[in-house]
């Protein structure tokens, strides 16, 4: 029996002429104003036109079906659905009914679940599966073995860009993306699976000052989780820091978030602090990371 492998994550419009439609649908149909479009247009432009995400994305969802193949040939049949961009979960799910497969486990690309990230996508997925099929979810897998480990060896050879001398002055900021505060009123552990995260990934790299900051807030009348990384490179400069290594460790792939929230948007604010900060490299289609999603996914078969 094949056992199908329905692979999720947020989206990224393919071209510039897409954003509008992309943010749309973000805003739940209700079309950006010509302001914040022209916002998101020019963040799109800082980074190169158009986010990698897409064709990262792809390189995953590729290697993880190689790797499945490698150990059960024949065994698994992997897709991928978009929570945002085509091809959405909506018109990918009912796929596998349609060809005969019965059992699908559902995988997102975010290390950390919450009731309003994670839990999204296996509600739509689950739906859009409908009654004939049974659907497994992989909840959180930042406790997966060898995860940490990587996030580890990518602190240690960012820590290794800072001068010994500083390195006592010096600090990793582990960050995820923030959500609305409302989601801890619903007991959501989204912010203790950050920190747990955080420590373990710290202890694996043998250090002890490091610190936990949330990034990319939405544009909302709500409050989102803080304190926001931006307030948090001030507050650290003013507490005598001379060094920061970022690790967006909420993040498995270089993507907006990633290359304008921190490489840009967090780099002008450590300049002008006189900050010095660098970034922790992304897991992209690291061989070992698309092992470990192997492992993850074999697991829950």
């Amino acid at each position: 029996m094949t056992i199908g492998v329905l692979v999720m994550a947020y989206g990224t419009p393919t071209t510039p002429e897409d954003v509008e439609a992309y943010y749309t649908r973000i805003r739940h149909g209700r079309p950006p104003t010509p302001e914040l479009l022209a916002e998101l247009t020019g963040r799109y432009a800082q980074i190169g036109g158009t986010s990698p995400l897409a064709q990262r994305t792809a390189a995953q969802v590729a290697g993880l079906a190689a790797a499945l193949d490698a150990r059960a040939p024949g065994a698994f049949d992997v897709r991928f659905g978009s929570k945002y961009e085509p091809p959405m979960i909506e018109d990918v799910a009912p796929s596998f009914a349609a060809d005969g497969i019965t059992e699908v486990i559902g995988l997102v690309l975010a290390p950390h679940s919450s009731s309003m990230s994670t839990d999204q996508y296996m509600v739509r997925a689950r739906e859009a599966l409908g009654p004939t099929v049974t659907f497994h979810e992989i909840g959180a897998w930042w406790d997966a073995p060898g995860f940490l480990d990587l996030i580890a060896r990518r602190v240690i050879d960012a820590l290794a860009r800072i001068p010994e001398e500083r390195r006592g002055t010096s600090e990793v900021i582990f960050s995820a993306h923030s959500l609305p505060e409302k989601i801890l009123a619903q007991g959501d552990d989204y912010p203790e699976q950050l920190r747990a995260s955080a420590e373990g990934a710290a202890r694996l790299a043998g250090i002890t000052n490091w610190d936990v900051a949330w990034q990319s807030a939405g544009r909302t009348a709500d409050p989102w989780i803080g304190p926001d990384i931006l307030e948090v490179l001030r507050a650290k400069r003013a507490s005598g820091l001379t060094d920061v290594v970022s690790c967006p460790i909420g993040f498995v792939s270089d993507h907006l978030e990633v290359l304008f929230d921190i490489d840009i948007q967090a780099q002008e604010v450590a300049d002008e602090i006189g900050l010095h900060l660098v970034r922790t490299a992304s897991l992209n289609d690291d061989a070992d990371f698309v092992g470990i999603l192997c492992d993850i996914v074999m697991a829950r078969a």
